[in-house]
């Protein structure tokens, strides 16, 4: 009886297994019959104990997806774009392989609206990216509405900023004194918590709608600067230095300037009234009285 009831439940696939991955696992194998592409091998006993079955692909390598065909009709997109270029081929070659009516998760970037100048965006916002990372998840974004328009598709796309979790804070920053910019060069952040970010995946395969866009953010509203004083606080690190933009540009990585070049502060309406999540950490601060001090 116990094996007919699990192979009778609806199949779930999960495209791109990794933290959030592992986290979206003991929410929904109650409910699906889950297989998780990875393309090493060596995850299968930790995917096997996690209640998924591994399947072995590699997104850069279209004929390895082909035994994905029909496997699922609900899918999980959390895999990133390759590293390089303006276009998600990983993204292509998923779509190569969905099958009709499909409903299909997508977790996107919020990194795709540019730089708004600190103000206040909800998901009727003109994406503006400014480098190739926010148009490779465009052209993700692209490929995947024309598929569900062409398939007759169920596509919700989740927006997503900053991922954080105890496992998952600036502490190595901190420690080695990377600096921040000065208060009136600083930009307004975005986040979410990767258990929060699960059960917010979870919403959208039980309550999004098709063609849907969603801020998957919560409640914070902080510079940049003013997070990594937080975070330092808690710790009983020191807070990193201040500096102004023109410094800070000869003392950090172009990556990581980039992140601090983009201001915005995004609206979470639909995902609290359309998806009816209820954040475990509403804000920062909130999960940080959760989080142990070293």
């Amino acid at each position: 009886m116990e094996i007919s009831k699990k192979f009778n439940k609806p199949r779930l696939l999960i495209i791109g297994c990794g933290d959030v991955g592992m986290r979206l696992l003991p929410l929904v194998r109650a409910h699906y019959r889950v297989f998780a592409v990875t393309s090493q091998r060596e995850r299968f006993a930790e995917l096997r104990a996690a209640g998924a079955v591994p399947v072995l692909a590699n997104l850069d390598q279209p004929d390895s997806l082909r035994r994905l065909a029909g496997l699922a009709h609900h899918i999980v997109h959390l895999a990133p774009p390759p590293g390089e270029g303006q276009q998600d081929r990983r993204t292509r070659n998923v779509t190569a392989i969905l099958p009709e009516r499909a409903q299909v998760v997508y977790v996107s970037t919020t990194g795709v609206y540019g730089d708004l100048g600190g103000r206040w965006a909800d998901e009727t916002q003109t994406v503006a990216p400014r480098n190739a990372r926010a148009l490779r998840r465009v052209d993700a974004e692209q490929v995947l509405r024309a598929w569900a328009r062409r398939a007759r598709g169920r596509l919700a796309i989740l927006r997503v900023p900053g991922i954080y979790g105890a496992d998952r804070l600036p502490l190595k920053r901190l420690e080695q004194g990377t600096p921040a910019l000065r208060a009136e060069d600083d930009v307004y952040t975005n986040h979410i918590h990767a258990d929060d970010l699960a059960r917010v995946v979870l919403a959208a395969l039980r309550r999004g709608v098709g063609n849907r866009i969603y801020h998957a953010v919560d409640d914070t509203e902080l510079k940049m600067g003013d997070y990594f004083d937080m975070v330092a606080d808690h710790f009983g690190l020191p807070r990193p230095p201040r500096l102004g933009r023109a410094e800070l540009a000869q003392a950090v990585t172009p990556t990581l300037l980039s992140f601090m070049s983009e201001s915005r502060r995004l609206a979470n309406r639909r995902l609290k009234e359309e998806l009816q999540v209820r954040l475990l950490y509403p804000d920062v601060a909130a999960a940080l009285r959760c989080i142990k001090r070293q």
